[in-house]
């Protein structure tokens, strides 16, 4: 049996992936469930792997998946009505991208992105210049009408939500963003990098998903949106 925290953590979990198609940061949790520090949110993952209930993945930091609910989040998961849920499609090199990913009778076409050079997942760095060259990508992966764009990811802030250094996203050019959403900012118009946005009143917040990097709160005049994470390629 799961004490109300363990199942109140759970449950929060299962709902971001659901959303989000990652887990959340240690921070989001430790915020959810109103703790006043990350030590509590380690002690209740342990427990609730202990028990069988969730499982961290090997080479992504904290990153977490669901094995099983309780009877309760079960039932009331099922009985809740669902749309489909957003989740960046990671296509891995040197092996084919799995034929369920894509929907009964689709084929898969390759096009290709321009690579725009290098994007900071920890300290901020130069912005996005000029494209160095083209990469290729599944159709699918591309989030509806607009231009898209790759990057290769430089540092590990965004490590948790399954974003390592030297993975590429593909990312869909648009100047807004949802709160949630993992975008490319452009911080003084001279430093680009890759967080979780959220807006704050007239401040925005970009979230690593690193315990060890803190979340930067600048005025929304100091932040332009450039795109929108929808894809991630990754090479072994």
């Amino acid at each position: 049996m799961l004490t109300r925290k363990q199942l109140e953590l759970l449950d929060f979990i299962n709902r971001r992936l659901s959303a989000d198609g990652v887990p959340p940061s240690f921070d989001e949790m430790k915020d959810a469930l109103d703790l006043r520090s990350k030590s509590g949110i380690h002690r209740l993952i342990t427990a609730l792997e202990e028990r069988g209930f969730i499982r961290r993945l090997a080479h992504r930091a904290r990153a977490i998946e669901i094995v099983k609910l309780p009877e309760a989040l079960a039932f009331a998961e099922n009985a809740a009505p669902r749309s489909r849920p957003f989740a960046p499609r990671v296509v891995t090199g040197d092996r084919p991208a799995p034929q369920a990913d894509f929907p009964p009778g689709e084929q898969i076409h390759a096009l290709e992105l321009p690579m725009m050079g290098r994007i900071a997942a920890g300290t901020p760095i130069e912005a996005i210049a000029h494209a160095s060259h083209n990469v290729a990508v599944p159709a699918a992966m591309l989030s509806g009408a607009g231009q898209h764009f790759a990057l290769e990811v430089k540092g590990d802030s965004m490590i948790e939500a399954g974003i390592n250094d030297g993975d590429v996203v593909v990312i869909h050019a648009q100047e807004d963003a949802e709160n949630g959403d993992i975008v490319v900012a452009l911080v003084d118009d001279q430093e680009a990098t890759l967080k979780r946005f959220r807006r704050r009143g007239g401040m925005i917040a970009l979230e690593a998903a690193n315990p060890d990097f803190e979340t930067r709160m600048l005025p929304g005049d100091r932040v332009k949106v450039q795109g929108r994470l929808v894809g991630l390629i990754r090479s072994y």
